[in-house]
Order: structure tokens, then C-alpha cells, then sequence
């Protein structure tokens, strides 16, 4: 059982973070706008394992991102910043069947409004070198997205397999959204067949309602829980988050105290828990560190900022 007090055994490895998934260009409007009457847009890096990635590498950890970007323009940008970032890009394939993903977004304080475009992010393959950085990596984390495609969905497979059977920590964040999922799949029934596979989920409160339709917070979390997930964190933007590991429940509050922009907070806790999570803190105390870098993160536009070491951020917010 994952223990609030106390700390994740991982292992012994050379890698931190394995993130497999996507990464997109995301498209922000300038203007607070919920009906894309907006004229404006700003490209920003994206794409949640990616964000992740280059959020905790500021914070002092070492991640590696899986991902498949498009033969174009906007797939070259993305490897500049990760490049630019000190990022090994060696495990970012690149393809020719499809243009680099794509979100187009609205700027909001409360919860974003997305339009996907998608070409190249669910082509990820399972390759030898990519099995060489998983058996190197202390924990692999992905999202729905790779799981909503094939052939992603079945690398994601093969890595959830292989990373259990080494003893990596596998997290998994249950951000389903039907528009990912092509017509005729039961994309619920599968994200939820994928929950007892993995030790931690991070739902939001949105996530847990497309999946399971209209709870409680409480109903909710024991939902997950009985689907075989071991620890359960309920983000619940300004309200903070119910966090559970079967046995004990907590809830936490927000540190947020100014909101630009909620684009990549969620992105942002899980690289404050990770990176807290590696340096060998508890699991409550990377839970804070989490809520720390994501109230630092909203009081800036896009999912990806100047994020100074997680000690420094641990300073600012009294932790």
C-alpha cells in the first residue's frame, strides 16, 4: 500500500521519467473567449507526458519523453524546445503519414475549451531503444491520449506490461475526452480496464464525470479505487484535491492565490510530485510540492513556464 507518510520505493535507475504520449502544438487565444469568436492565437509547446517532462527537468529531475511528431515545421519546433530545454529528443520518432498534432485553445481562468486536430501523436511504436530507456527509468506516466489510437494504444500496452514487470512506479492520468476516440469505440470501458493496471491515476473532476457520469467527490474516488487504482488524486482546481489510498482520505487546498491562465496546471502538479517523489520525499509531502508548482505555473500564460528548482518553489510557498 502507498503510505501518506511515507516515501515511494523506486528503482534504481539512471532515467527519472519515462513520459509516453503526446506532443502538440498547442494554440491559445490571446482573449479570455469561451466561444472562439477570438481572432488572435499564440503557438505554445504542448501536449500533457511532454509538458511534464520539461516542467520537472527545471525542477531538478532527469525526464525523457516518447513521443511521434509530424516531417514539418511545427514538429521541428518542438524538438528545438526540448533541445533548448537539455531534453534528449533521441526517443521522439517522427513520421510521415501525418502533420504534428495540433490544440487549438481557449485562454480561461476556469477549465479550457479544446478543439483537437490530430496527425502524428498516436503513431508511437514500440522499439528496442525505446525498451532499453523504460527498463532504465524509475516511473513511466502516460495519458489517454496514446490509448485512444492504435498503433500508440498497443505500445502503450507493452510498456504498462514490461514497466510492472520491472518494478517501475506507473502512473496514468484518466483524461478521457470522446473526441479522441474514433466512432464506435468504447473508449470508457477501456480507459477504466486500464486503471487496475497502474499504481496512481490524477483524474480532474471533469475526468471523473465523463468517465462515470454525475457523483460525489467521495463516490468518485472510491470508483477509481475499486477498479484496482492504489493511490487517487482528485484535482479539484480552486477547491484543491481529495487524495486517497484506500485506507486514508485527505483532502488538500489550492495554493493558488492568481490565476492567468489554467492551461497545463494539471501537467504542472504531476512534475512538483514527481520531482518531489524522486528526491525521496513522502507521498503528502510531494503531494504539496505538486499543489506548489501548479499555483506557481497558473499565474502565467500556457502549459510550460520558467519554473525555478523545486527547493526554490518549496521556499515561496512556505513548505
Amino acid at each position: 500500500m502507498l503510505k501518506f507518510d511515507q516515501n515511494i520505493e523506486l528503482k534504481k535507475s539512471g532515467n527519472d521519467l519515462l513520459m509516453a504520449g503526446e506532443i502538440l502544438i498547442d494554440m491559445i487565444s490571446e482573449d479570455y473567449n469561451d466561444d472562439f469568436t477570438c481572432r488572435t492565437y499564440r503557438q505554445f509547446f504542448g501536449g500533457s507526458p511532454s509538458n511534464i517532462a520539461m516542467n520537472a527537468h527545471k525542477l531538478g529531475v532527469h525526464a525523457v519523453v516518447a513521443s511521434v511528431v509530424g516531417e514539418d515545421g511545427l514538429g521541428n519546433f518542438l524538438i528545438h524546445e526540448l533541445k533548448s530545454a537539455g531534453i534528449d529528443t533521441g526517443y521522439i520518432q517522427r513520421s510521415a503519414e501525418g502533420p504534428t498534432s495540433m490544440v487549438v485553445v481557449t485562454k480561461s481562468q476556469s477549465t479550457p475549451t479544446p478543439v483537437f486536430y490530430r496527425g502524428a501523436d498516436y503513431r508511437l511504436s514500440y522499439t528496442e531503444k525505446l525498451e532499453e530507456k523504460l527498463m532504465n527509468s524509475k516511473i513511466v506516466h502516460f495519458s489517454c491520449w496514446p490509448l485512444s489510437r492504435n498503433p500508440a494504444r498497443e505500445t502503450i500496452e507493452k510498456i504498462i506490461s514490461k514497466a510492472k514487470m520491472n518494478g517501475l512506479l506507473v502512473c496514468f492520468d484518466p483524461n478521457y475526452h470522446p473526441m479522441l476516440w474514433e466512432a464506435g469505440e468504447d473508449g470508457i470501458e477501456y480507459v477504466k480496464s486500464v486503471i487496475g493496471k497502474v499504481d496512481i491515476v490524477k483524474p480532474s473532476e471533469d475526468d471523473a464525470e465523463r468517465l462515470f457520469g454525475a457523483h460525489t467527490h467521495e463516490q468518485y474516488i472510491e470508483m477509481f479505487l475499486e477498479l484496482g487504482a492504489k493511490l487517487v488524486i482528485l484535482t479539484l482546481g480552486k477547491d484543491g484535491a481529495l487524495v486517497s489510498n484506500g485506507v486514508e482520505t485527505f483532502r488538500f487546498s489550492s495554493l493558488a492565490t492568481e490565476v492567468a491562465d489554467t492551461t497545463g496546471a494539471g501537467d504542472a502538479f504531476w512534475s512538483g510530485f514527481y520531482a518531489a517523489t524522486v528526491k525521496g520525499y513522502t507521498i503528502r509531502e510531494a503531494l504539496s510540492c505538486g499543489f506548489a508548482v501548479s499555483a506557481y505555473k497558473l499565474k502565467y500564460t500556457g502549459a510550460i513556464v520558467d519554473l525555478p528548482k523545486l527547493e526554490a518553489i518549496k521556499e515561496i510557498y512556505g513548505l
